[in-house]
Order: structure tokens, then C-alpha cells, then sequence
């Protein structure tokens, strides 16, 4: 991405972070990034543009953390089943931990879109991201890094998390969850679940285990 276009999000974003979007002033975010205003039109053609590309980034961003919580490690084929229970789980906590701290991430996956956050590419267009379409992809993912994995087992990880998203317990998905999601899954908690992927910077949402907090 080249550096003027990269420098503007990063702007965009910590704008977002501060007030809400109809309230971002397209000059202010040209001064932040250091180039001009024409520069900013130039690349995404307005604010629109530029809020599309905001929400573009949010999903690419989640979805790399997906793809580290899916990452396999060094572990013998009899732990082999321990080790994709435990990548689901970190998965269904990543995805929590995203939603809660990344309003963005949780308008991607519930279709919640508040007044306060850029609106989404229309519907129609190539860019559009229907209510689902993250989610399923989060799914499709984890059943192409974990084959022969079931895709039902992939999609019971999916929608644990985002039960937790829509209707957030206590905390969020820790220990006593994580485990719960493995029986649910069919594999002992108590198996070894491999070491862990690296996953983005965020909120602790539980003490160390085979989860993308741990990460």
C-alpha cells in the first residue's frame, strides 16, 4: 500500500477513535497524515471513499488475526484433533475480543451499523459485505486450514463467538467457555492444544490458554 494512502487511514482511523464520523473533517485528517487535502481527494475520492476503505481495512485486519489464530504448530499426530479444537477456540475468542474493541469489526459481523461510524459499501457493489459474509468467510477459512476438520464444527465456533458478540456474557470467552466449546466439538478439554499463533494487540479476555488472548 503505498505510504500517502497508508498514512491517511492511520489518520482516518485515529479520528474515528476520537469522534464520531460525520464530525471527522476531511482537513484534519489531511493535516495528520502530512500530505494535502487534494492528496486525500485524489486517493479516495471523498469521504465516502475514504470511510469505504476504513470499513475494507477493518475486515482485512480481523481477518488477519483469524488466519494467525488458524496457524498450525509443531505437535505429534495424536494431538492432531486437540490442536483444531483449541485454533477454533482461538478463533471464537479472537472474534470476540475484535467486535468488542473494534466497532468497525462488530458492524461486519452483526450488520449493526450506528450513526457514528462510516457507512458501509452499498449493496450491489463489489465491495459490499452483506450481514453473514464475514462470518461465513471466518468459517470457510477454518475449515480450509483445519481439513479434513467438518465445516459444522468450523461454524459451531463461528457462531459460539458471535453469540458472545450479540449477547456478551459476564466477560467474555474464557477458560470455562473455551473448554465448554471443546466438549461441544468433541475433543477432551483436558488434551493439549499446541502453542500458540500470534494474534493482534488487544484486551486480555482470560488467562492464558489455547485462545487468541493468549496470544
Amino acid at each position: 500500500m503505498p505510504a500517502g494512502r497508508e498514512a491517511l487511514l492511520r489518520a482516518a482511523g485515529a479520528a474515528l477513535s476520537a469522534r464520531p464520523w460525520p464530525a471527522v473533517r476531511m482537513v484534519e485528517v489531511a493535516a495528520a497524515a502530512g500530505v494535502s487535502r487534494q492528496t486525500l481527494y485524489n486517493e479516495f475520492g471523498g469521504k465516502d471513499g475514504l470511510g469505504r476503505a476504513l470499513v475494507r481495512r477493518a475486515a482485512e485486519e480481523y481477518l488477519d488475526g483469524v488466519d494467525r489464530a488458524l496457524a498450525p504448530g509443531p505437535l505429534s499426530a495424536a494431538d492432531a484433533d486437540a490442536d483444531a479444537a483449541g485454533r477454533l477456540a482461538a478463533v471464537a475468542e479472537w472474534t470476540v475480543r475484535a467486535a468488542r474493541t473494534r466497532p468497525l469489526v462488530r458492524a461486519l459481523l452483526t450488520g449493526g451499523w450506528e450513526p457514528a461510524l462510516p457507512a458501509p459499501p452499498p449493496p450491489g457493489t463489489r465491495q459490499a459485505l452483506a450481514p453473514g459474509d464475514l462470518a461465513r468467510t471466518v468459517r470457510d477459512r477454518a475449515a480450509a486450514a483445519l481439513s479434513p476438520e467438518p465445516a459444522w464444527r468450523c461454524e459451531l465456533a463461528v457462531r459460539l463467538a458471535l453469540s458472545y458478540v450479540i449477547a456478551p456474557g459476564e466477560d467474555a470467552i474464557g477458560d470455562r467457555a473455551a473448554a465448554e466449546l471443546l466438549r461441544l466439538l468433541g475433543v477432551p478439554a483436558g488434551l493439549p492444544a499446541g502453542p500458540p499463533a500470534q494474534a493482534p494487540p488487544g484486551p486480555r479476555l482470560s488467562a492464558p490458554n489455547r485462545t487468541a488472548g493468549a496470544r
